[in-house]
C-alpha cells in the first residue's frame, strides 16, 4: 500500500471509530444523563403528589429522553396521564412497560380494570351476575351468634343490620362481619320475631313484629322508641305484619300477611287506609309478603300466586309486573339502579320495573335455603339472608371477585421522614368506592417488608365537610339569569354552614376565578361582581378543568357544580373530550352536579358527566330549593383513606426513591398496588 493509501485508511478508521462512540453516546447513557435523569425523575414524582399532573408529565417525558425505555418512568408517565384524565396515554405507557416484563400481573391487571371502565354499553344481564364472595355465619362449633336472618339493612358507612327472627334481636355487623352492636327492642319485653328493617330519612328505622303484631321505630343507634299497631283486623292493625317501605312523603306501607292486604300510616304512625282486596281486575292478595315503592308505584309482591302487582300509592290497582307463577316463594324486595331484587327460594331474581324482564342474579344451588331478603350495600355487594341455613351471605360480581379491588395511592406525605403518611383510594372495577374498611384491612410494606407503626388516621366517608368549586356559564345566553345565578351561589353557600372551602370559576372566553374562602363571605355574592364579561364564546371544557385543578389538593369530599343556562356551544369540547373530562373527575375523586338556571330538557353531556361521577342535575327554583345540593355531596360514598406509618429505609440524603406497597383486603377479595416517594433533601 502506497504512504497516500495508508493515509486514507487510518483516517477512514478513526471516523469509523468515532463514530461507533457517537452511536454508542446515543443508545447508552452516560453517568451524566443517568443523574440528570434521576434529579428530573425526584422532581417528576413531587409535581405528581402535589397534584401538578401536567408538570409530571413533561418531567416523565424529559427523563425519559435522557434513559429511553426505562420500565419504572414509563410506569409513572402512566400514572401522571391517568390523573390527568388522558387515559389512552396512560395505558399505552403502561403497555409499553408490560410488554418488557415490567410490572407482571399487577400491572396487567391495572390495565385490563382501566379498559373495562372505558368500554360502555355492557350487557345488565351479565353484568348483575353475582357469586359468594363471604359470609356472616351465625353460629361457629357450639357458638351461636344469632339464629334466623330474615332482612337486612345495608347503611352508608358499610355496615349493616340484620333482623334475626329466631333470636329476637338485630345485630349489627361492620364490612368485615364483625358483630359491632346488637338492640333487643323494647325494655323489658323485647322484641316478639322481627321480622322486616325499615330506615327513615332522619335516620331512625322501624322494625315489623311478625308475633308481635306491631312495628317498632328505634334511633340510628338501636335504642327504642316507640311502638304503634296490634293485632286485629281493624285500621292500623295487624295479623302478622312482614315487610316494609316507605314512599317519598315518608307514608309506610306494611304487608299484612294474616288479613292478606297492605296496611298504610303515615310518617307519624297514624293509621291512614288498607289495600289488597279483590277489586275489578285484581285478584285480591293470597299472601302479600315483599314491597317496594319506586317512583310512586307501589310493587306488592304474592307468595301464593307468584307475581309482582303494581298500585298507585293510593292502593289502587294499576297492572301486574311480573305474571302469576314467575316465582317459587317469593318474599323481600328492595329497588335497585331501576330493578327490583326479590328473594325467591333460593334464588335472587333481578326485575326490571319498566319493562318487568327478569333474570337470574345469584342462586345458592341445590342445598337446603330459604332466601328471604336480598338488599344491595354501599359497596356494590348483594347482602342475602338464609332462613335456613341461618347466614349472611355476601355477593359479588364476579369479575370484581376474580380481578380484585383498585387500589390507588394518590399522595405520600414525606416532609416529616421517617413518619409517612399514605392517601389512598380504594374502589372495585366499576368505580364504586369501598366504605367502611378497618385497619385490618390494610397491608403497608416497603421492599416487600412490613412497615413499622402501621395506623389508620382516618377515612373520608366519615367527613362531614366538602370543598365545592362552582362554575358559572358566561354566555350571551346566560346574561338574563343574573338573580337566578346570585340565588344559587348563596344558597350554597349558605348550605355548606360556614364550613370547607367555596370557590367561583367564570366559564368565559378565557375561565378565570372568581374568588374562593369561606363560604360565609359569598352570602351577599351578586353577578354584576364577577369580572368575566359574558359573550358568544365561552369555553366549558376549560372552565370545568381549571375548576378541578383548584379541588386537586381540597377535601376529599369535593364538587363542581355548573350553573347552566341552556345547550351547550358547539365548542364546548374543542380542548378537552367529554370521556376525558369525566375520567379527570373520577380519577381524582370529583363529583360534577348540574344546576339549571331555566326549565327545560337536561343537556346529554351534562348529564353524562352527572351520572359517570355520582353527582345529580337540579333546576334552580325547585320547591325544596337548593340546600340539599350540599347534602347530596356529602352523602355520596367515599373510598379514602389516610395510612401513617414509620419508615425503616435509607433515603442517600432524599436522592434515593423508596418504593412502598399497599395491599387490601375485604373478605374473599384484595388489591394491591405499589408507588414510591422521596425523602426530604438533606
Amino acid at each position: 500500500m502506497t504512504q497516500p493509501g495508508k493515509r486514507v485508511f487510518w483516517v477512514l478508521f478513526f471516523c469509523l471509530l468515532l463514530g461507533g462512540a457517537a452511536l454508542s453516546q446515543v443508545s447508552s447513557p452516560t453517568s451524566a444523563d443517568r443523574a440528570m435523569a434521576s434529579e428530573e425523575f425526584r422532581r417528576g414524582v413531587q409535581s405528581y403528589y402535589r397534584g401538578a399532573f401536567n408538570e409530571a408529565v413533561m418531567l416523565f417525558e424529559r427523563t425519559l429522553s435522557l434513559i429511553p425505555g426505562e420500565n419504572l418512568v414509563l410506569d409513572w408517565l402512566g400514572k401522571a396521564y391517568y390523573r390527568s384524565g388522558i387515559e389512552g396515554a396512560a395505558m399505552q405507557q403502561w403497555q409499553f412497560a408490560s410488554d418488557s416484563g415490567y410490572g407482571g400481573l399487577l400491572l396487567k391487571n391495572q390495565i385490563e380494570i382501566v379498559r373495562e371502565r372505558r368500554v360502555t354499553g355492557m350487557d345488565a344481564e351479565e353484568t348483575l351476575r353475582y357469586v359468594e364472595a363471604g359470609s356472616f355465619p351465625g353460629q361457629s362449633g357450639t357458638m351461636i351468634y344469632y339464629r334466623q336472618p330474615v332482612s337486612v339493612l345495608p347503611l352508608e358507612d358499610g355496615s349493616c343490620w340484620v333482623a334475626a327472627y329466631g333470636s329476637n334481636e338485630l345485630v349489627r355487623f361492620d364490612v368485615n362481619g364483625t358483630i359491632t352492636a346488637r338492640t333487643e327492642g323494647r325494655p323489658l319485653t323485647g322484641f316478639d320475631r322481627p321480622m322486616d328493617i325499615l330506615r327513615l330519612p332522619e335516620g331512625d328505622f322501624l322494625v315489623s313484629e311478625y308475633a308481635g303484631n306491631r312495628i317498632s321505630r328505634l334511633n340510628a343507634s338501636g335504642f327504642w322508641i316507640s311502638s304503634f299497631g296490634k293485632r286485629g283486623r281493624g285500621s292500623g292493625e295487624f295479623i302478622g305484619p312482614q315487610y316494609l317501605a316507605a314512599d317519598s312523603s315518608g307514608t309506610i306501607y306494611v304487608t299484612d300477611f294474616g288479613n292478606r292486604r297492605i296496611v298504610v300510616f303515615d310518617k307519624n304512625g297514624e293509621a291512614l287506609f288498607t289495600f289488597g282486596q279483590k277489586n275489578g281486575a285484581f285478584p285480591g292478595f293470597s299472601a302479600p309478603t315483599g314491597i317496594a315503592v319506586v317512583d310512586g308505584i307501589v310493587y306488592a309482591a304474592d307468595s301464593v300466586f307468584g307475581g309482582i302487582y303494581c298500585f298507585d300509592t293510593a292502593g289502587n290497582y294499576i297492572d301486574m309486573l311480573v305474571p302469576a307463577g314467575t316465582f317459587g316463594r317469593p318474599e323481600a324486595m328492595r329497588s335497585w339502579e331501576g330493578y327490583l331484587l326479590v328473594a325467591d327460594s333460593n334464588r335472587v331474581v333481578a326485575v326490571d320495573t319498566a319493562t318487568g324482564a327478569w333474570f337470574e342474579t345469584a342462586k345458592t344451588g341445590n342445598a337446603p335455603s330459604r332466601i328471604t331478603c336480598a338488599a344491595p350495600d354501599v359497596n356494590g355487594n348483594i347482602l342475602v339472608t338464609d332462613f335456613v341455613s341461618g347466614e349472611v351471605y355476601v355477593l359479588s360480581r364476579m369479575s370484581d371477585l376474580v380481578g380484585g379491588l383498585f387500589v390507588q395511592i394518590d399522595r405520600i406525605i414525606s416532609d416529616r421522614f421517617p413518619d409517612i403518611t399514605l392517601e389512598i383510594r380504594v374502589e372495585n372495577r366499576r368505580r364504586q368506592p369501598l366504605v367502611g374498611l378497618k385497619d385490618k384491612n390494610f397491608f403497608v410494606t416497603e421492599e416487600k417488608r412490613p412497615v413499622a407503626r402501621q395506623l389508620l388516621a382516618g377515612a373520608a366517608s366519615n367527613n362531614d365537610i366538602c370543598d365545592v368549586t362552582i362554575v358559572i356559564e358566561r354566555s350571551a345566553a346566560a346574561a338574563p339569569y343574573g338573580t337566578a345565578i346570585r340565588d344559587s351561589v348563596r344558597e350554597i353557600a349558605a348550605a355548606m354552614n360556614g364550613r370547607g372551602i367555596l370557590r367561583i370559576v367564570s366559564a368565559g372566553d378565557i375561565p378565570s376565578p372568581e374568588g374562593n374562602g369561606n363560604p360565609a363571605q359569598f352570602s351577599a355574592f351578586t353577578a354584576s361582581s364577577l369580572r368575566s364579561p359574558a359573550g358568544e364564546r365561552w369555553a366549558f371544557d376549560m372552565g370545568i378543568r381549571l375548576a378541578a385543578n383548584e379541588l386537586i389538593n381540597a377535601e376529599k369530599k369535593r364538587a363542581v357544580i355548573f350553573l347552566s343556562a341552556g345547550p351547550l356551544s358547539e365548542n364546548a369540547f374543542s380542548r378537552y373530550g367529554l370521556t376525558n373530562l369525566a375520567a379527570y373527575l373520577n380519577n381524582n375523586g370529583i363529583i360534577f352536579s348540574t344546576i339549571y338556571l331555566s326549565q327545560g330538557a337536561p343537556q346529554p353531556e351534562l348529564s353524562y358527566l352527572c351520572s359517570q361521577t355520582n353527582g345529580k342535575s337540579y333546576y334552580v327554583y325547585r320547591p325544596e330549593g337548593l340546600s340539599p345540593v350540599v347534602s347530596d355531596i356529602l352523602a355520596v360514598p367515599n373510598g379514602s383513606y389516610r395510612i401513617t406509618y414509620t419508615s425503616s429505609l435509607p433515603t442517600d440524603f432524599g436522592r434515593a426513591f423508596l418504593p412502598v406497597e399497599m395491599e387490601v383486603y375485604l373478605l374473599n377479595r384484595s388489591g394491591r398496588t405499589e408507588a414510591g416517594y422521596f425523602a426530604p433533601l438533606e
